[in-house]
């Protein structure tokens, strides 16, 4: 297998601001309520480290925008779009306080944060050179465009010590798509496993693939809106209690693909076991009982792609989607 990868391995300070930023305010806490975690050596120094600047505007700021329940995509990909080390926007966003861009450069210099990060630099080191080598050969233009035809993005996967700690966040910005992973969490209060863990490796394809598939998908399905719009009068087979949690028929099938796009892609490039790990956590964890059917509609509906060329790219396939997963549904198991 070649070791070259489309996937961009890369460390980006602005990223690493923000990181801190969240680390002062009551983001750590409110997050180990809601999933208790261990969290990396990095992620504790850096909040201790910010203690004496946790009243700091940027914080108090930050702290506002998150109680008035503005996503943490919204606040990452605000600071990507200011010049470094400058901290300057050209076109600000109507919902980002009055002077943030100011007041994240005083945050910056005041707390000295070039001097923490000199401090754990072998730290974020390791981390983008695990990453490195779990993406090693691990190509994923090609797979994505099997399903929805030729991509143009660049896709570009940033490993993150700090702050969010227990999940990966994600979004498309120009041309490019940013996944923001922290490394694999394990079990309880231990700290989290290396992102090229052979055992965890998994995670790091799982977090790549559901961001980098999220926009992909939302971005073709909106290209097909119209067809969508006759395509999604047919109910997709699922239950009361997941239909509740996505509401929506776009939500629901994007979920369902994603999920059964991380297990053909960990069956068909990594390992059956890998695969068949993936296959009972997601039943255990989501209850996603529907997942097998799904793997095998989506691996006919490629079969018939390469074979017959009877469709060119997945909205072709959509309208038979429903009814070939319930015939799935009775015929495939875990």
């Amino acid at each position: 297998m070649s070791d070259q990868s489309d996937v961009i391995i890369k460390q980006d300070d602005r990223i690493r601001l923000m990181s801190a930023v969240l680390a002062a305010t009551d983001y750590p806490e409110q997050a180990q309520k809601l999933k208790p975690h261990g969290t990396h050596v990095h992620a504790r120094a850096t909040r201790k480290y910010l203690t004496a600047y946790r009243g700091h505007p940027v914080v108090k700021q930050t702290q506002d925008l998150l109680d008035q329940g503005t996503p943490l995509e919204a606040l990452f990909a605000l600071v990507l779009l200011m010049t470094w080390p400058e901290l300057k926007i050209a076109n600000a966003p109507s919902w980002m306080p009055e002077g943030y861009d100011a007041a994240l450069r005083d945050f910056y210099t005041s707390a000295a944060l070039e001097t923490l990060w000199k401090r754990d630099g072998e730290l974020w080191q390791k981390a983008n050179k695990q990453a490195q080598n779990a993406f090693a050969g691990r190509p994923l233009r090609d797979f994505f465009a099997a399903f929805i035809g030729d991509i143009a993005e660049t896709m570009t996967f940033m490993p993150n010590i700090c702050y969010p700690t227990d999940h990966e966040i994600g979004f498309k910005l120009g041309g490019q798509l940013v996944a923001i992973a922290p490394p694999p969490l394990a079990w309880g209060d231990s700290p989290p496993w290396p992102y090229d863990e052979p055992t965890m490796l998994t995670q790091s394809y799982r977090a790549a693939i559901q961001v980098f598939g999220r926009e992909l998908l939302k971005a073709y399905l909106r290209r097909h809106a119209d067809q969508l719009d006759h395509i999604s009068a047919n109910e997709l087979p699922v239950s009361e209690q997941f239909k509740a949690q996505y509401t929506t028929w776009e939500a629901q099938f994007t979920t369902l693909f994603l999920s059964a796009a991380v297990a053909i892609y960990l069956e068909d490039h990594v390992d059956e076991r890998e695969y068949q790990a993936y296959l009972l956590m997601e039943k255990k964890l989501r209850g996603m009982a529907v997942l097998p059917g799904v793997i095998s509609v989506l691996r006919r509906f490629l079969k018939e792609k390469d074979s017959s060329n009877k469709y060119s790219t997945l909205i072709e396939f959509l309208p038979i989607f429903p009814r070939q997963l319930r015939v799935a549904q009775k015929i495939v198991r875990i």
